[in-house]
């Protein structure tokens, strides 16, 4: 059995814990409502540009010709990967990295055994997850959720958009968490190139567009910034996921060292009275031995 002086020690450190992880839920909690507010106004006006451009593309000739929508024999792929900055949220991370493990075992296995699969990591915990299982990381973006706005978004959009057009890659795929609530993310692959009709493509009512300057030219700027918007949303989306883990991940901690603090009084009191009792029994042993 410890010592009164180690349990006592170990009880302050616990509470010092709980302190600093009641803190963190309290902050996360209000990044969290700022981060929902931000992906709640994305994606409508996502979601109507999607629309536009399956309805145009589907009305017109312009989206099967522009060089985005172009399918060619996959011979090199990117995998764009989302994560976070930092931990203590969970299994977050490490969901979205094994996701994109069992992705390239999936349908890249033979391209990832050439060395022809690389991930772009928005993130520094995916490019260390990632490259200590030997994936190649062609390039890992932090501190991006520091500064996370369109302007920046667009950089990297722009390099993944000339990579595919220089035929540098033959499909782009991206992996993120998508915030189902506070306490549920799902992980989601989308594929962002070439850019392929949804499913709910068919379903868009045709719309009678006016076109000016022209077709082509307004398809040739919707879909790269369609594209890009994709990114965007993914960036929102999992930055809103991961404020809600870490939020979840902090309550349970603080609840843990709780019971913990709970645990280690009542193994206090009892060292504490172990002590108290054989106390007891050494002067009433001397005692009898003095009276003898």
């Amino acid at each position: 059995m410890a010592s009164l002086k180690e349990v006592r020690n170990r009880i302050v450190s616990v509470n010092s814990t709980q302190q600093i992880t009641k803190a963190m839920k309290m902050v996360s909690a209000a990044k969290l409502r700022r981060a929902q507010d931000a992906i709640h106004q994305m994606r409508p006006y996502a979601k109507k540009l999607a629309e536009m451009i399956a309805t145009v593309s589907a009305q017109t000739e312009a989206g099967a010709e522009n060089p985005f929508t172009e399918v060619r024999e996959i011979k090199r792929a990117l995998i764009i990967v989302v994560t976070s900055d930092r931990g203590l949220c969970g299994a977050f991370n490490a969901n979205v990295g094994k996701a994109a493990m069992a992705l390239v075992q999936e349908k890249y296995a033979d391209l990832h055994a050439a060395g022809q699969v690389e991930i772009l990591s928005l993130g520094k915990k995916g490019a260390e997850y990632l490259s200590r299982r030997g994936y190649n990381v062609n390039e890992a973006h932090t501190d991006i959720f520091t500064r996370l706005n369109f302007n920046n978004v667009r950089e990297i959009g722009d390099a993944v958009l000339t990579s595919f057009t220089e035929k540098k890659f033959d499909v782009v795929e991206v992996i993120f968490n998508y915030s189902k609530n506070v306490a549920t993310q799902i992980i989601q692959t989308e594929q962002l190139l070439p850019l392929v009709a949804s499913e709910s493509s068919d379903k868009v009512s045709a719309v009678d567009y006016i076109f000016e300057p022209s077709e082509e030219q307004i398809i040739s700027e919707l879909i790269p910034k369609s594209i890009k918007l994709s990114i965007f949303r993914a960036l929102l989306e999992s930055n809103s996921s991961e404020h809600g883990a870490r939020m979840t991940a902090m309550d349970k901690a603080t609840d843990n060292a709780g019971e913990l603090i709970k645990a280690l009084k009542l193994e206090y009191n009892r060292s504490r009275q172990a002590a108290i009792t054989k106390e007891i029994l050494e002067i009433v042993g001397g005692a009898e031995a003095l009276s003898a």
